[in-house]
């Protein structure tokens, strides 16, 4: 027997269908108050021959808005020959410094600091002269300044006949979603890689977009230079490549979402988990799982430190996949309550490693069929862990209802009403457990929680953990075995955290307690959920909080929508007033978030058949070999020998079409 093989049901019952495209569509695109759409929808249906024309609009240059460098509202300060400051339009100066020919990477440099004048002193783009100076053979480098270099200047020259309509920001407190062509993107992409968005430069904690990722790439090219740096400035020198010998045709959307109406209530639920359909695999990553929703251990800043030293499994995801950047351009830092899907992403690269020993692997060339808006049946969910401060902190019943409310809001997206089951399923892993620090049984039966309680199928990717996936299973079983519910689970982890966490793992723990409760000999029901304790009102100020690599010393986030439970007037008759009045406050706050979903409706939801709901009994006979998950040990290769063996870019880019 195989020690790769997969357990639980096949793949096929996640996926909803026996092939991975035959589970059903999201919705399509369709312009609506909550759903700006950039481009044109012919009324004969998507046309895959040719990029979508843009949509006609008006250029809008407020805080509601991106704020475009072609913008005639966007103006520089230029001292003259006589020593006076003038107000010149910046679009005018980064035509001028573009057009001019770029042979090298200090003119490359030299050429965006004429537009970005005030950073002339601190700029040294050190690793884009390692790139090109040091790491690339000079054959490579030449033939980007020569052919690849003018292509993307032609490509961010294009911007204002591209974007004719203004790009909202995705902001907080808000269901919106924004839906753009590929060639849109890639021209918005030409611009970050010349750092022309203006207003995005700052590092100061109360500038307009403090609450927003980085976007140019200059914080990229200013890191030291290291291999993984290098490889991720070949994934997008690739892109380009690829995007301006072949203009893509298709089409992205990206969807804010916030806990809607009907959100969870994890203590009340009588959910149960025999209903949730579980596939664990030891081999296989989650970016190969087609036709399921791909889970993104974001960072709450979207893209982490993909424009910095991250790279790890979103860093790598964004730069395969390097459209998933364009998110960082107008996406808000997630709340609590929060999470952004992105469909219709296109993976451009392969690679191998992780972390240090991340590197590009050549080009990808990706098969995904396109859906009937055009898009790429490819839908990455982005959830942002909190970060583990140890187990102590981590299991706590506030940080675990934290953890399941952003893993349930995310996981309902485009569910509606009906219980489920809703296909595609998800697939996932140890979220926010790498970078996070997170523990993994935890996060496993938080995961398990949010998707039964979502009425969507799970896909758990080990990661080569064969160990793992036999602990998930077994878990999986013992609680289907004892018909445990959502709401009985949350008690059972209520009264874990409450006992000594360091003495015993939570997977061994739920195993002891369940099997005594049925060798008893007088066996008693099971709990409906209610816990012995409300949960505390008032919150621990950080526990809600994420890595913040951009303004790291900013106030403390409280969460703002805190789990519901039992309160003590329905045990103790002669609670105080105030207790009263700050379950009142929880209240009106749910009732805020009603009406802002009435405000903001998701557009569209599944309406599709579903298959009948089926016993976890299958399994694989699968004889995979197990991916590797360790990083590889580091050789003491001189810089000759890594530059004979790294492959190089040029391989892939020969003038024939791609």
């Amino acid at each position: 027997m195989s020690n790769c093989e997969w357990r639980g049901v096949s793949i096929s019952q996640i996926i909803g269908s026996d092939t991975p495209w035959g589970a059903p569509e999201f919705p399509l695109v369709q312009p609506a108050h909550n759903h700006s759409v950039l481009y044109h929808i012919p009324a004969s249906g998507a046309q895959l021959d040719r990029p979508p024309k843009p949509q006609v609009g008006k250029d809008k240059w407020d805080q509601d808005h991106v704020r475009m460098p072609f913008s005639s509202h966007s103006l520089y300060p230029v001292e003259n020959s006589a020593g006076e400051t003038k107000l010149k339009r910046r679009w005018d100066m980064i035509q001028n410094a573009l057009n001019r020919p770029i042979r090298n990477s200090k003119e490359l440099a030299n050429a965006i600091l004429s537009y970005n004048t005030k950073f002339k002193n601190k700029w040294r783009f050190a690793s884009l002269h390692e790139l090109f100076e040091e790491h690339l053979e000079a054959e490579e480098a030449q033939y980007f300044f020569d052919v690849t270099l003018p292509d993307i200047v032609k490509l961010a020259l294009s911007l204002p006949k591209l974007i004719q309509s203004p790009i909202p920001l995705l902001k907080q407190n808000k269901n919106h979603s924004v839906s753009l062509s590929q060639q849109q993107v890639s021209s918005l992409l030409a611009n970050a890689f010349f750092c022309t968005f203006p207003r995005r430069n700052t590092t100061k904690r109360d500038s307009e977009y403090s609450s927003y990722p980085h976007i140019n790439f200059n914080v990229l090219y200013e890191c030291s230079p290291s291999d993984s740096i290098m490889e991720k400035l070949k994934c997008i020198c690739y892109y380009f490549r690829r995007v301006c010998t072949k203009v893509p045709a298709g089409a992205l959307t990206v969807s804010r979402r916030g806990r809607a109406r009907g959100a969870a209530q994890w203590a009340r639920s009588a959910a149960p988990l025999a209903t949730l359909r579980a596939h664990v695999a030891a081999a296989g990553t989650i970016e190969d799982a087609h036709g399921l929703i791909q889970v993104d251990f974001a960072n709450k800043f979207l893209g982490g430190g993909v424009l910095g030293y991250g790279c790890v499994q979103e860093e790598i995801r964004f730069m395969i996949c390097p459209e998933l950047l364009i998110t960082m351009l107008f996406t808000e830092v997630l709340r609590p309550n929060e999470a952004l899907m992105i469909i219709g992403c296109e993976q451009y690269s392969k690679y191998t490693g992780y972390g240090h020993s991340f590197q590009w692997a050549g080009e990808h060339a990706d098969r995904t069929p396109y859906d009937c808006s055009g898009r790429r049946r490819c839908a990455v969910l982005a959830i942002d862990a909190a970060p583990s401060r140890g187990l102590a902190h981590e299991y706590r019943l506030e940080a675990v209802t934290r953890e399941l409310n952003k893993a349930w809001v995310g996981f309902s997206f485009y569910t509606g009403d009906d219980p489920g089951p809703h296909f595609p399923g998800v697939a996932t892993g140890n979220w926010g457990c790498g970078a996070f620090g997170g523990s993994v049984p935890l996060k496993v039966l938080i995961q398990m929680m949010a998707l039964t309680e979502a009425g969507r199928p799970m896909a758990y990717y080990t990661f080569g953990d064969v160990k793992l996936r036999d602990d998930i299973i077994h878990v999986y079983e013992l609680l289907v075995k004892h018909n445990v519910t959502v709401g009985q689970l949350y008690e059972l982890i209520n009264k874990f955290c409450k006992g000594d966490i360091e003495k015993t793992n939570i997977f061994t723990y739920l195993e002891q307690t369940l099997e005594n409760k049925v060798s008893s000999s007088k066996p008693q029901p099971m709990d409906g959920g209610e816990t012995e304790d409300t949960i505390p009102l008032s919150v621990v100020e950080d526990f809600n909080r994420s890595p913040d690599m951009f303004t790291p010393d900013d106030e403390d986030e409280i969460e703002d929508s805190k789990q519901v439970v039992p309160t003590a007037t329905e045990k103790n008759p002669s609670i105080s007033e105030q207790e009263v009045a700050d379950n009142t406050k929880t209240s009106l706050t749910s009732r805020l978030f009603d009406e802002m979903e009435k405000l903001d409706n998701d557009s569209g939801q599944l309406n599709l058949n579903s298959p009948q709901k089926s016993i976890f009994v299958q399994k694989s006979e699968s004889s995979q070999s197990a991916m590797e998950v360790e990083e590889k040990l580091q050789t003491d290769l001189s810089s000759n020998d890594k530059k004979k063996l790294a492959r190089k870019i040029t391989d892939y880019f020969s003038k024939k079409p791609l």
